[in-house]
């Protein structure tokens, strides 16, 4: 039998980008820019949620969107409109963004120019969530018609996540969702996460969100 090495190969590439996204949160720290890595699966309202909460906070800071996608620019299109800076990343097929490439959107966009920074990551409840960006804060997205058990099924996500907004609630009376197992399955994940339902549609929850923001940014650039 032939002797052969194995290489953990996956273990090194997390441990290098853990590194370099470390680093790249102190960067930001020393820009005094608030990046906030958004998370969730396809079609869970992340741009809709997105163009509510620019509204509520364009007049407070400045706001920039780094969109990333395998492909197409209709997101950064949506975001311009609703009147802040966009960017569209490409992955080139990859399901998800590292630090290094968020350093590499950073750098085009001029980050030091925002108060915020947003990036909204490829739609999948799991690569995301398995490599740190060097965001300040992790936030994800989880819809009501996704089902309340997404939390025993992607462990991970929930657990990387500083807050679940939960979205869609005025579907709430026709889809079979309890609220109340929901967040004993994302505490089970993450006891310490902060949870807000919310409605990108009519606005329910949105205060809190916005509040909840603005602690965090101001939080960010003042420590």
């Amino acid at each position: 039998m032939k002797e052969f090495k194995v290489i953990e190969v996956k273990r090194s590439i997390l441990e290098d980008n853990d590194a370099d996204a470390e680093k790249l949160r102190q960067e930001l720290k020393e820009e005094g820019t608030f990046l906030l890595n958004l998370m969730s699966s396809p079609g869970a309202g992340k741009t809709t949620m997105l163009k509510r909460t620019i509204s509520m906070l364009a007049d407070e800071m400045k706001i920039g969107v780094m969109e990333a996608d395998i492909d197409s620019d209709v997101d950064a299109q949506a975001i311009t409109e609703a009147g802040a800076r966009s960017i569209q990343l490409h992955t080139g097929g990859m399901c998800h963004l590292d630090a290094s490439m968020t350093r590499q959107g950073l750098l085009e966009f001029g980050a030091g120019d925002f108060d915020l920074v947003v990036l909204e990551n490829v739609g999948n409840l799991v690569c995301p969530a398995e490599f740190d960006t060097g965001a300040c804060r992790n936030v994800m997205i989880l819809s009501v018609p996704e089902g309340d058990d997404k939390p025993l099924k992607y462990p991970l996500m929930f657990s990387v996540c500083d807050l679940v907004l939960i979205n869609k609630i005025d579907v709430l009376p026709y889809f079979d969702f309890d609220m109340d197992k929901c967040r004993q399955y994302i505490y089970r994940r993450n006891p310490k996460a902060k949870i807000i339902p919310i409605s990108a549609k009519d606005g329910e929850g949105f205060m809190e969100w916005t509040q909840w923001l603005r602690e965090e940014v101001a939080a960010w650039t003042n420590s």
